[in-house]
């Protein structure tokens, strides 16, 4: 009986930091779109899937459904590698040659425009689960006719932008860009490359130099979602906001998937009763015990948090700077279950 009671308390350690171990490490999605200027999934989103209000967004939703601007923060493709001219078709650049959002790409004058002007600018791209990668940002050419389909060549051949791993910033990557001199209306198209995997996310948004646009139609002014209007939405989303959860068509990469599954470590198994610890457990059981009594020395090999500053979210894994103090913390539970587990197997071959 007595054994018994010693033993249950260490299975139960045991286990509870496998748990934590698995929430830790457990892979997450990158998701977001373009805040400033404003995409046209995020100016769409914003005014309401339901009831939008400009003509072009009204038109866009007409032509994809609702879904896809519940789903505004996942205009990507898994397997992108860097081949964006190669799997994007001439036409379809907006919509990443995914039909769930063709409605991004139709051509007109109207889709909602924010102001912007050459030189410096502050771009700014929401992201609902980052990850390490880089941006590139294009405008197009002098002569961009908004009426006609957007293919390559009416951007200009070299980014205008580039940065990568950009500072976190409240939920925004934050980052600097000088704006080539134009005027009139123009569309800024930004490809956001991941790093850790070959998942790539396209954005494209309206922009007007000057203060009459260039003497066309006035473009209505858009707005980037709030943060009531993200969370509102996330219950008809088909797309997590945190990680893959519910996403659709299988267009992310296949090895995070996997991942998951090798984080699922088995439970240590238990010495059979009666059989007599041999030396090398009870040189383990001595080692753990010292273990525990004398935690590792800062500067030593014991994990390390990664945290970032003002607790944002970690750019390398897309969890926050408390993701990593739950992975150490689980580390020292195992490290005492361990222990307890050694010493409770070397009090029984003592006993014996």
């Amino acid at each position: 009986m007595t054994v018994r009671r010693k033993v249950a308390p260490v299975a139960v350690l045991g286990v509870v930091p496998l748990a934590l171990a698995g929430l830790s490490a457990a892979p997450a999605a990158a998701h977001g779109s373009m805040t400033d200027p404003v995409s046209r999934v995020s100016a769409c989103y914003a005014e309401g899937p339901e009831s939008p209000q400009s003509a072009a967004c009204k038109a866009a939703i007409a032509a994809s459904g609702t879904q896809a601007f519940y789903d505004w923060n996942e205009v990507n493709i898994g397997d992108a590698a860097g081949r964006h001219r190669q799997i994007v078709p001439d036409g379809k650049l907006c919509s990443a040659g995914r039909d769930k959002y063709k409605g991004l790409d139709l051509p007109r004058a109207d889709w909602p425009a924010s102001k912007l002007g050459s030189g410096g600018h502050t771009f700014r791209y929401k992201a609902t689960a980052p990850h390490r990668g880089g941006f590139e940002l294009y405008i197009t050419k002098d002569g961009y006719d908004p009426t006609k389909p957007l293919k390559w060549s009416d951007l200009e051949e070299k980014p205008f932008a580039t940065v990568a791993d950009p500072k976190l910033v409240n939920g925004e990557y934050v980052f600097e860009g000088v704006v080539p001199k134009k005027s009139g209306r123009h569309l800024i198209y930004s490809i956001w490359q991941r790093s850790d995997s070959p998942e790539a996310f396209y954005t494209c948004s309206d922009v007007v130099f000057g203060e009459d646009g260039g003497g066309g139609a006035p473009a209505p002014a858009p707005s980037a979602p709030t943060e009531e209007q993200i969370e509102a939405g996330t219950d008809k989303s088909t797309v997590s906001h945190g990680g893959h959860g519910g996403d659709e068509h299988g267009e992310h990469a296949p090895q995070e998937q996997n991942q998951e599954r090798k984080q699922e470590a088995p439970a240590p198994a238990e010495k059979p009763a009666g059989k007599p610890a041999d030396d090398k457990t009870a040189e383990n059981a001595q080692n753990a015990e010292k273990l525990a009594a004398e935690p590792p020395a800062p500067g030593s090999n014991a994990p390390e948090a990664n945290g970032s500053a003002g607790g944002e979210k970690l750019a390398a894994t897309g969890g926050d700077s408390g993701t990593a103090y739950l992975a150490v913390g689980g580390a020292a539970v195992l490290a005492l279950g361990s222990a307890m587990l050694f010493a409770t197997v070397r009090r029984k071959a003592v006993g014996r």
